[in-house]
């Protein structure tokens, strides 16, 4: 009992110094247990800090004080100088909702239905700024560890490489969008054939990657560019087709779905919003920023990321909503019989000779110019995105990641688009965004299972009202993409003049293919978050590490007693 009195005589004397204050908190509490008499060994390590009343003080004391008191000097700077520091992340990834495809969705959108589906548009970007919202948190609370490095160390083996690779063919399918778009905006603008326009967009991608090796302002400073140049020529295009204001702002909060196919196209303008890379990315960018560890550090953080965010998918959306809005004028008020025709089946080429017919050369240019502007800053967004979800599902350094990234990313678009050539630039996007639909759950699911984890979130788990509403709309989501799918195949099926035994062949690779999937996503959803090896941001380091010594001091204790 010598032992267990002389312990505890030494835990006294650590409470008694714990209480002044005059330890740094950096507690590492080991018990272990001992063959003879079922007794406990106590190690505890302690650095004293540096305190007002005495000038003692360790080695790692100043380093300590100095962190406290940037800290604090960065907590104590006015409001929007700090704001302004954060700044960025949510242009860049708010560039994915201007992207060739976007704009090819709008185009048909108001040159069939006018302003009625703009109502999908507004409450679309809403669903956007809560799941964004959710992807930015999670990489400030977890530690500093963006959504790929996440997936890495929660699932197995086989899962996490098969959602690597589902990500991957997704950031594919973003790109592709974006290389055709800047192909014909070269041809717009310059009358560069297709195939070089797509090889200068993959030369100028590289080129502009190259820029993040000066930090991720420099490509964050580059994104906002692209988005107010292709703002300016939109809000041009707007002003010259002058649409009825009273109209538009009706179509925004009026939700009508009237006409042939306006179910299927407001679910065509509702899924295209959401993107798989976006999430990843956004996961990623708001760790280039200074993060203070303190609770009102971390809040003030989320809150500028998230106001920050609201007003770059403000700005977008109102850009979104001048595109359709200037194409549901303009062909509303064709009097041609080859702008009807065009108006039918509206597409990116297609959009410039219906501008010069109806406004002149000039408005044909400034529409090239925007839709070069979509088209660089797409491939520029996906590939960027691309390197960070390599990284975090690989482990591999950042130098090799620049290296490798951009090509698994860039060359099979420009191959891909390069074959299709300019004739198949709306079935190419068509498909696109049908493997977009297709990939999105598997990085939306796995998003929002963090987001609602205690034991990732912990102190700062989101609200309940926040996440119920993300889970409806994201079932919703990845509902509909399911039975339009289906329906779509079933019906391509049963129309197609291919042989039968094709069709049976076809039918046999297709549907178990489907089960898999949806197996797949009732995994996902269902299987239970554990605890990660990194903990989170604890709300007060030193609080909890006070209350874990003592509760090891008391198992000490009872042991002891016994």
């Amino acid at each position: 009992m010598e032992g267990a009195d002389v312990r505890m005589e030494e835990k006294r004397q650590d409470d008694q110094q714990l209480q002044r204050g005059r330890w740094s908190g950096r507690v590492a509490a080991v018990g272990a247990a001992t063959g003879g008499g079922g007794q406990t060994e106590m190690e505890i390590e302690m650095e004293p800090a540096a305190t007002a009343g005495d000038g003692a003080s360790s080695s790692s004391a100043p380093g300590q004080q100095g962190a406290d008191d940037a800290e604090g000097g960065h907590l104590l700077k006015p409001i929007w100088k700090r704001f302004l520091a954060h700044v960025g992340p949510g242009f860049l990834v708010s560039l994915a909702y201007l992207d060739p495809s976007n704009v090819q969705t709008d185009l048909q959108s108001g040159s069939s239905h006018r302003y009625e589906l703009l109502w999908v548009l507004f409450f679309g970007f809403i669903f956007v700024l809560i799941i964004q919202s959710l992807a930015g948190q999670l990489g400030i609370i977890t530690a500093g560890r963006n959504l790929a490095e996440l997936c890495l160390c929660e699932y197995p083996k086989y899962v996490k490489y098969g959602l690597w690779f589902l990500i991957e063919v997704g950031v594919i399918a973003s790109t592709i969008p974006g290389v055709l778009g800047t192909a014909l905006a070269y041809n717009i603008l310059l009358h560069i054939p297709f195939w070089a326009g797509v090889l200068i967009c993959g030369a100028s991608t590289l080129l502009l990657l190259a820029l993040q090796s000066y930090g991720a302002r420099k490509m964050e400073l580059i994104g906002v560019i692209f988005m107010l140049l292709m703002a300016v020529c939109f809000f041009f295009e707007l002003y010259r087709s002058n649409p009825p204001m009273g109209e538009v702002i009706q179509g925004l909060f009026i939700p009508r779905l009237q006409g042939v196919y306006a179910t299927s196209d407001a679910i065509a303008v509702f899924s295209a919003l959401v993107v798989p890379h976006n999430l990843f990315l956004h996961s990623s960018l708001v760790l280039s920023r200074k993060t203070s560890s303190s609770p009102k550090g971390v809040k003030d953080t989320s809150t500028f990321f998230l106001i920050e965010n609201a007003f770059a998918l403000f700005l977008v959306l109102l850009v979104n909503v001048a595109i359709v809005s200037s194409t549901g004028t303009i062909c509303a008020g064709s009097q041609l019989v080859d702008d009807i025709n065009t108006c039918s089946s509206l597409t990116l080429n297609s959009t410039s000779i219906l501008l010069k017919d109806m406004f002149g050369k000039s408005s044909s240019k400034i529409y090239g110019l925007a839709l070069l502007a979509s088209g660089q800053s797409c491939t520029l967004a996906t590939s960027y995105s691309g390197q960070y979800i390599m990284q975090g599902f690989s482990g591999m350094r950042k130098c090799i990641i620049y290296i490798i990234a951009p090509c698994f990313t860039i060359i099979p678009s420009l191959v891909i688009c390069i074959f299709g050539g300019a004739s198949q630039v709306r079935q190419l996007i068509n498909i696109s965004a049908v493997i977009l639909a297709f990939v999105l759950p598997f990085a939306l699911v796995p998003l929002l299972k963090f987001s609602t984890s205690c034991a990732i979130i912990g102190p700062y788990k989101n609200s309940t009202c926040i996440v119920r509403v993300a889970w409806i709309l994201s079932m919703v989501i990845v509902g509909v993409n399911i039975y339009f799918f289906c329906t779509s195949l079933i019906s391509w099926l049963v129309h197609s003049e291919l042989p039968r035994i094709v069709n049976v062949i076809i039918s046999t690779l297709v549907f178990p293919f489907m089960a898999a999937y949806i197996a797949a996503l009732i995994y996902l959803i269902f299987r239970k978050v554990s605890t990660l090896n990194r903990p989170f941001r604890s709300m007060s380091i030193f609080g909890e590490t006070e209350v874990e010594v003592r509760r090891q001091d008391d198992r000490v204790d009872g042991i002891a007693m016994h």
